[in-house]
């Protein structure tokens, strides 16, 4: 599980040990969590086996219970439904095999090769040992009782492993809201470096940097997938999910737009740097007004991406929320969903105002002129892919170019043409 940053306080030693200890029981708490769950359900399953008759010492039904348990009630059924088909396919192999044949090392190969091909074609997935691991166990000792003894633990173990899933099983979503918020962070951060670096004109060594930057991202969101997954797959079958609602609701919507988002941020970042590597006036960023105005669009976007994500981790119904807390006068202090909507405003109109600024003749400036067009565009979607209220499927965002051509003594047809 991935521990968020605390951040400790350097002006208070109380402070910092406060934090310290709030770390060391985060790291703990999930440890002593698992250990005391697998440990209740290997015992409840061996005082279950002791309760049938026969039975003196079943530490086979504890056994297949701790193997039963899974992180998620879902992988739970399909790991006990896997190990009763295997350990059944297995004890009947051997049965039948022992009546006969007698034991021997090429029974025993053989025996292990079929019984092989046999949970592969069952599918048993990663319990597909279950089916020669059975048979031998039953060969060695050649009695109908083991055999029966040991369908019957496994039966047992198996049910207290379900019953302990149904009762115990975690809903695995607050580490996907971490990683939605850590992503988001790292997307904030390198927004609000790109729009510090603009106060001068970045060399192509610099701009580069963020580009590197925007691509290492992909790591970070293939990781967030796979959070996400789990968190998905623990909700699934979970009967806690009926008595509050869904945990993950938005989770997937938001991933997906924080995934849009990352290839649009990955692009401008491209544009940025292809601009910084023209050295003339036809650069769209070496004019210094028009960085300042897309340094404070940079600025806007990337706290509203730090919103955003706060937006995802808040809940399924953040905007409920809003609307019952009282709107407090500090920016800072605001909710979520209200900051974000601020923000993605502020950022609008910094953008309409950095497209006067990026209007141009492309007569005057044709080598540039098609990098502005794509800065403007970048920044657009990228701005309107985090709206609350955006439709599922991407518009069309040749809005921005179309200003950029406006006032020119060139058609607007054969203007967007060069564009693209």
């Amino acid at each position: 599980m991935r521990i968020p940053f605390l951040p400790f306080r350097s002006d208070s030693a109380r402070g910092t040990a406060r934090n310290q200890l709030l770390l060391v029981r985060r790291r703990a708490q999930p440890a002593v969590v698992y250990v005391a769950r697998l440990t209740g359900t290997a015992v409840f399953a061996y005082l279950l086996a002791l309760l049938l008759p026969g039975s003196s010492r079943p530490v086979l039904a504890p056994l297949t219970a701790l193997l039963v348990v899974q992180a998620t009630l879902f992988q739970t059924i399909r790991s006990a439904i896997q190990r009763v088909a295997g350990v059944t396919a297995g004890v009947l192999a051997a049965v039948a095999l022992a009546a006969y044949v007698p034991f021997s090392w090429w029974v025993l190969g053989l025996l292990t090769a079929a019984t092989l091909a046999l949970g592969m074609a069952l599918r048993l997935g990663e319990n597909v040992l279950e089916v020669p691991i059975s048979a031998m166990l039953i060969f060695a000792v050649d009695t109908h009782a083991a055999a029966t003894t040991r369908v019957v633990d496994t039966l047992v173990g198996t049910a207290a492993g379900l019953a302990a899933g149904l009762l115990l099983a975690p809903l695995r979503v607050q580490p996907a809201k971490e990683a939605v918020v850590d992503l988001t962070r790292q997307m904030s951060d390198l927004l609000g470096k790109m729009s510090a670096g603009l106060a001068e004109a970045p060399e192509p060594r610099r701009a580069t940097e963020w580009l590197e930057a925007t691509r290492a991202l992909r790591g970070e969101i293939e990781r967030l997938d796979d959070a996400l997954g789990q968190a998905e797959e623990s909700v699934r079958l979970n009967p806690r999910r009926l008595l509050a609602p869904d945990p993950a609701a938005g989770l997937r919507d938001g991933v997906d737009t924080l995934e849009r988002a990352a290839t649009d941020l990955r692009v401008l970042a491209r544009s940025v740097a292809d601009s910084a590597r023209i050295d003339s006036e036809d650069s769209p960023v070496r004019d210094a007004e028009t960085r300042a105005q897309l340094a404070a669009v940079l600025g806007e976007l990337s706290a509203a991406v730090r919103a955003y994500g706060q937006l995802v981790d808040a809940g399924p119904d953040p905007e409920a929320a809003d609307a019952a807390a009282p709107m407090p006068a500090p920016r800072e202090e605001a909710a979520p969903a209200a900051r974000l909507r601020e923000h993605l405003a502020e950022a609008h109109r910094r953008q309409d105002d950095l497209a006067d600024l990026l209007r141009t003749d492309p007569d005057e400036r044709p080598e540039g002129w098609p990098l502005r067009g794509e800065i403007l565009a970048h920044v657009n979607r990228l701005r309107s892919e985090l709206e609350p209220t955006r439709p599922p499927e991407r518009t069309d965002h040749t809005g921005p170019m179309r200003a950029l051509t406006r006032r020119t003594r060139r058609p607007r047809r054969r203007g967007r043409d060069r564009v693209r």
